[in-house]
């Protein structure tokens, strides 16, 4: 019987007679050809300007058109590590195309990205202009929501203010000791050992306490300067508190106590801050996490701060807790695209509906027709601000079961009067709100799913809510990218 006959197999270690070219490797409609295309039309002229400022001399920089592919094609595909991108480069033929043959170290895949943090908040921008030009953004209905994302930090580093206090103390403690144990050991002409612990190297462990004390006493000066400014900023939201209900006070005493008590607060406050106290909101206007504190500025007991990424905050995720950042998105419900992206440390969502909206209208020129959140987003303040941006607001005012029967209110108009509470919950079940608001679930929490489940981001590679913020602007880029891969080319349905 004929023995099977094999196809022909170079072997590994066999040459080619003729370099072959990289377009034979990957079939024409892959991934990677797209993410250089675009980043062809992109203008890099903020990251170029940072490069040519460097001294001239030394080693050549790598092409900054195929660092920023680079990142954007390992993102687009679920590799955030700079070492895996860099291992990726020697072993997968994609990364292997796209850099040309060129390996970039780890080290300088990760300088590069933190170099350049805030030029990814502007390619977003770029990106998402592309996907308005596809058509891929109606600006009809959008969906704002978040989630909570693992900061590159442990829970187990976060120590709250009442133990740091007691654990300052103890090492004070255990480092006398050990240098009285030294003066000993000296005298004793023991240079290394202790008189009585024979296993135990003094400078060492005087090394060790120490390097733990200083890294200590730095986060407990943070935490302690955090609270002071934020009992400063409390101070002025009560004296402005104060300032509407004495504008709002029909009595003259009342308003007197109102203006005298406004002014008390000030005091407090001019008596607690700091030319360079940091500020409580985000640049994109969102609020920031405000510790606990006394009335004279000292943290709360119960306080924390995290060793390892001090901006970060232990916050609840799906009926855990993790050490993270608040990740936010407001997603256009024709393609799934994100129009606003943006991180903060606070872990409620209360008060962010405002600046993300207003970002939104920002990138985008315009504003949508509608927007929806659910129930951590209301604030009496919600439907007001967003008219004016020109937007209808529809934001759950409590958590539905499915099963739970329409409102009493059944879509009636609200009562003259009414505040603006009664106003939310009539819009709310009225057919045309019940009808957009349906939306909301099928628009943003498929993009967090896609994400998190399909590509695996779920921690931050960089550190410090600056830096946290520009990684989330280039996860939010490649999600664009890929919405605008599969669909910018084909006919939109729609139309």
């Amino acid at each position: 019987m004929a023995r099977k006959q094999y196809r022909g197999w170079v072997s590994h270690d066999e040459s080619f007679l003729f370099p072959p070219s990289p377009r034979d490797w990957l079939d024409e409609g892959h991934l990677v050809y797209f993410i250089l295309d675009v980043v062809e039309l992109l203008d890099l002229s903020a990251i170029e300007e940072v490069i040519e400022a460097k001294d001239a001399r030394g080693e050549r920089p790598y092409n900054p058109a195929m660092m920023v592919a680079l990142l954007v094609y390992a993102y687009s595909v679920g590799i955030f590590s700079s070492r895996k991108i860099a291992r990726a480069t020697h072993e997968q033929v994609a990364f292997r195309v796209l850099t040309g043959g060129q390996h970039p170290h780890f080290s300088r895949i990760n300088a590069f990205r933190k170099t350049h943090l805030v030029a990814f908040a502007g390619l977003f921008k770029q990106v998402l202009r592309l996907c308005q030009e596809a058509g891929l953004v109606k600006l009809g209905h959008v969906a704002l929501d978040g989630s909570k994302v693992q900061a590159n930090a442990s829970k187990h580093k976060a120590m709250s203010y009442g133990y740091m206090v007691k654990l300052e103390a103890k090492l004070e403690t255990e480092i006398s000791a050990l240098l009285a144990r030294a003066a000993e050991a000296d005298a004793a002409d023991d240079a290394r050992l202790g008189a009585e612990n024979d296993d135990v190297d003094i400078p060492a462990e005087l090394r060790r306490r120490g390097d733990r004390l200083a890294k200590l006493r730095e986060a407990k000066a943070g935490l302690e300067a955090e609270a002071k400014a934020a009992r400063a900023q409390h101070e002025l939201d009560l004296a402005a508190g104060c300032d509407e209900r004495a504008e709002a006070a029909e009595a003259d005493k009342d308003r007197k106590l109102n203006e005298t008590l406004a002014a008390k607060h000030r005091e407090a406050a001019d008596r607690l801050s700091d030319d360079d106290d940091p500020p409580f909101v985000t640049p994109e206007g969102l609020p920031k996490h405000r510790p606990k504190s006394t009335p004279d500025g000292t943290p709360n007991d119960k306080a924390q701060r995290n060793l390892t990424d001090p901006d970060s905050r232990i916050m609840p995720s799906g009926g855990a807790f993790l050490q993270g950042y608040n990740a936010q998105a407001v997603a256009d419900d024709a393609y799934q695209v994100i129009v606003a992206a943006a991180l903060t440390n606070q872990s409620p969502d209360a008060g962010n509906l405002a600046p993300m909206l207003e970002l939104a209208v920002r990138n985008l020129g315009a504003a949508p027709t509608a927007l929806t959140a659910d129930t951590g987003y209301w604030t009496p303040q919600v439907e007001e601000i967003s008219r004016k941006l020109g937007t209808e607001a529809y934001v759950a005012l409590k958590r539905t079961k499915h099963n739970e029967g329409v409102s009493p209110f059944s879509g009636e108009a609200p009562p003259a009067g009414a505040d603006a509470r009664t106003r939310m919950a009539h819009k709310l079940t009225a057919p045309a709100g019940r009808a957009i608001y349906a939306l909301r679930k099928s628009t943003v929490e498929p993009v967090f799913g896609q994400m998190k489940e399909v590509r695996g981001f779920r921690r931050f590679s960089l550190r410090g809510i600056a830096a946290a913020a520009a990684e989330w602007d280039l996860v939010c880029l490649t999600h664009n990218l890929i919405k605008l891969f599969r669909y910018g080319g084909r006919p939109l349905a729609a139309e």
